[in-house]
């Protein structure tokens, strides 16, 4: 299943490529980060399936350190088992969720201190020109295409349960005290349905992904974030919406990834038959991070002290 889009009627090219940027945050209230951003890209050098572009947000749960370690646990795990596999995207999104999910659990069942920790976890795979998307809990995936944004994902919250059933509506819901009950994360049951796209969202030229966890979602409206998507690089896009948030607050930890898709031009091709690795980014506690690079030549990395 994929979201309804405005003129989503593309053709899905394979050249597009993905040049984004990821950029984690504290907040001004959390003492510690229990977001983790990932950002990683295929080499393009033969020796690997092209795996095209990456990215997630998990934000953990847990309270003390819990939170920080599940988040950083699934990432790494939908990580390495998507760079890894050669199983067709939907397949491999949905194995590499399941294995993260039993991954948490296994790690709070050794350790009593982490007993009843989880994240949430909301990735997207950017490959042949198409969109996928894997999703469990509140982060959010959106898509801005011309002046329309729109959200990928569904919420797995309470609130949002009872507002999809008809029970609530949307009104009510934001500002009933139950929003930040999640019913569906990563490292909460055995059995873990994670919401997985069996087919690709055709992407466009000019086309803009977002990843956020619920720091900026709870805190920005969605017409700023548009706003800022359709004005600024993905760089300097990450910094101003963390930087909304901040001002509304900064009550939570901030995960923030932009994506500009875009047809490669031909420096661009020619430098990515030298790329010659995979690299991933990812949060380091206590440290702030900006992940900034593009599929066809991997992400960088800059940390700010």
């Amino acid at each position: 299943m994929t979201a309804r889009v405005a003129n989503a009627r593309v053709d899905a090219t394979p050249a597009l490529r993905a040049r984004g940027a990821m950029l984690t945050h504290v907040g001004r209230v959390r003492s510690s980060n229990e977001d983790s951003v990932v950002f990683v890209s295929s080499p393009e050098d033969g020796r690997l399936e092209d795996r095209g572009t990456l990215a997630l947000v998990a934000d953990g749960m847990g309270g003390h350190a819990a939170g920080e370690v599940a988040s950083a646990l699934a990432a790494e795990v939908v990580r390495r088992i998507y760079c890894s596999s050669s199983l067709p995207v939907p397949e491999t999104l949905r194995t590499a969720f399941e294995a993260a999910n039993a991954a948490v659990i296994q790690h709070a069942d050794a350790h009593p201190e982490c007993r009843g920790m989880g994240t949430t976890c909301t990735a997207v795979a950017m490959v042949g020109g198409k969109l996928y998307l894997a999703h469990a809990g509140d982060s959010r995936a959106y898509l801005l295409r011309g002046e329309i944004l729109t959200q990928l994902s569904e919420d797995h919250s309470l609130n949002a349960q009872l507002v999809r059933e008809g029970v609530m509506t949307q009104e009510e819901a934001e500002t009933s005290p139950n929003g930040n009950v999640i019913v569906k994360a990563l490292g909460s049951r055995a059995e873990l349905d994670p919401a997985v796209w069996s087919e690709g969202l055709p992407l466009a030229d000019g086309d803009r992904v977002l990843l956020c966890s619920d720091g900026l979602s709870n805190l920005v409206p969605d017409r700023e974030i548009a706003g800022v998507l359709q004005r600024l690089p993905p760089t300097d896009a990450c910094d101003a919406l963390v930087e909304r948030a901040l001002a509304a607050g900064g009550y939570d930890n901030i995960s923030v990834g932009v994506f500009a898709i875009e047809v490669p031009t031909a420096p661009d091709r020619a430098g990515s038959d030298r790329s010659s690795a995979a690299r991933t980014t990812r949060r380091i506690v206590p440290q702030e991070i900006l992940a900034e690079g593009s599929d066809a030549r991997g992400a960088t990395r800059r940390i700010k002290l």
